[in-house]
């Protein structure tokens, strides 16, 4: 028996069923763009670790900063004092978020990050109500669960849900009923059925004075990449403004470069979030998640009411510090750019010879989502492609309620891994879905 198969049978025996996993690959170890098996198989990875390993596998300059700091001081928790790491990375933080927003809480992990942002959107306003969007994800605490809708696997059988959480729909373009008509123009805006809906939602399921927050991802992760229309996003804003609203903007997936700026909400939509929650890739694998808002939303809070036993972690907070180095001294988001470009253009010509069965190209810098044409292709076909690009040693991930694929590759990776992993992605679509 060989050392994987050995813990593939461990794992189904010992290990919670309830955590989904794409594949029986063991992984050993990773380096850049690659993880490595037990028995030494080299798989060159699309998934960064669903968007987290955003400068590669054990990059270098993260692993020395990791090292260093394990040897000075792995734990110092905030409600006992002050740590010189996670000071610094405030400090950096300040030259790369949004201009108004300057007030932090470190925190773990992306829902624990959402669910910090609508306690202080709800001890703000004093108001009880969230506002989540149709195909969005947050997490899977009670809390967050209750605001995601991108697919129902992440709540059943866990009822009941967290009460005053409402989902309002969100504009699906590729799926959006105006697009048969001549009145739709994705590319140069939106037919406003969607700020009609939106106008809707408010009138019939919620009073805006009883809203905290609304919660929004400027570009949909589990949801199936779904970039809505700038005109949308301005509308949230000005209602949010409007209502007084606190305006959450969660880029736990598309933050820290992913679709080619440090964040999406201010580098495409060039609009302005109250609070700004990531996670993710700020820490190429470290657990650690950020919110950060304008300063009067945090003025009076108590003290005591937020912290967490690990929160704002002296290594993690390292490993943070150590990847924006990584951006400023390796231009990633130059390559973002560049392979994004590169990867594009092959898909497009994919799609031209996919006779109709490739549907959609969609997303922002290297985060892009490819959806198949469900009324051409069996369901379960995207599953098919993952599991036919982990025989061709790529791994790959499916993702929304309808089949969809997602390249999530390396923020690092190169032009030479990016064209080996379409020519393996290429593949694989071809096989599952027999053309």
């Amino acid at each position: 028996m060989g050392e994987s198969k050995k813990w593939v049978d461990f794992a189904a025996k010992h290990l919670c069923p309830g955590v989904g996993r794409i594949s029986d690959f063991v992984f050993a170890r990773g380096s850049g763009s690659r993880l490595f098996t037990p028995e030494g198989k080299a798989i060159l990875d699309f998934t960064a670790g669903i968007g987290v390993t955003n400068t590669g596998h054990c990059h270098p300059t993260v692993v020395e900063a990791v090292r260093q700091q394990a040897g000075t001081i792995t734990h110092a928790q905030v409600n006992l004092g002050l740590n010189e790491p996670l000071l610094k990375l405030t400090e950096r933080l300040l030259g790369f978020v949004p201009q108004s927003l300057s007030r932090f809480f470190f925190w773990n992990s992306g829902a624990e990050a959402v669910e910090a942002a609508v306690k202080v959107a709800r001890m703000h306003t004093r108001r009880p109500g969230v506002v989540s969007f149709q195909g969005g994800y947050h997490g899977r605490t009670f809390m967050t669960m209750s605001m995601t809708s991108s697919k129902h696997v992440y709540s059943a059988g866990f009822g009941p849900l967290m009460s005053n959480t409402y989902t309002a729909p969100f504009p699906y373009c590729h799926r959006c009923p105006s697009r048969t008509l001549p009145t739709c123009d994705i590319e140069q805006g939106c037919c406003g059925l969607a700020a009609d809906q939106f106008d809707d939602f408010f009138k019939q399921n919620v009073a805006p004075q009883d809203v905290a927050a609304i919660v929004i991802e400027p570009l949909q992760g589990e949801g199936g990449f779904v970039l809505p229309p700038k005109s949308f996003m301005e509308k949230v804003r000005s209602f949010c403004s409007q209502h007084g609203i606190v305006f959450v903007v969660d880029e736990v997936q598309s933050g820290f470069g992913r679709t080619g700026s440090m964040f999406c909400i201010d580098g495409h939509f060039n609009v302005e979030p109250d609070i700004l929650v990531s996670a993710k890739g700020l820490a190429s694998g470290y657990p650690l998640s950020m919110i950060v808002s304008k300063p009067e939303f945090m003025e009076g809070m108590t003290p005591g009411s937020m912290g967490g036993t690990y929160a704002g972690n002296a290594v993690s907070c390292a490993a943070a510090l150590a990847t924006l180095d990584v951006f400023e001294q390796e231009n990633v988001l130059g390559n973002v750019h560049e392979r994004s470009k590169q990867a594009f253009l092959r898909l497009a010509k994919m799609k031209e010879e996919s006779n109709g069965r490739i549907a959609d190209i969609r997303g922002l810098g290297l985060m892009i989502g490819i959806e198949l044409n469900d009324k051409l292709v069996n369901p379960g076909s995207a599953a098919r492609v993952v599991k036919e690009a982990g025989q061709r040693e790529l791994l790959l991930l499916n993702t929304g309620a309808y089949e969809c694929l997602r390249l999530l590759p390396p923020l690092t990776v190169t032009e030479e891994e990016m064209e080996e992993g379409l020519d393996k992605f290429e593949g694989a679509v071809k096989a599952a879905l027999e053309y």
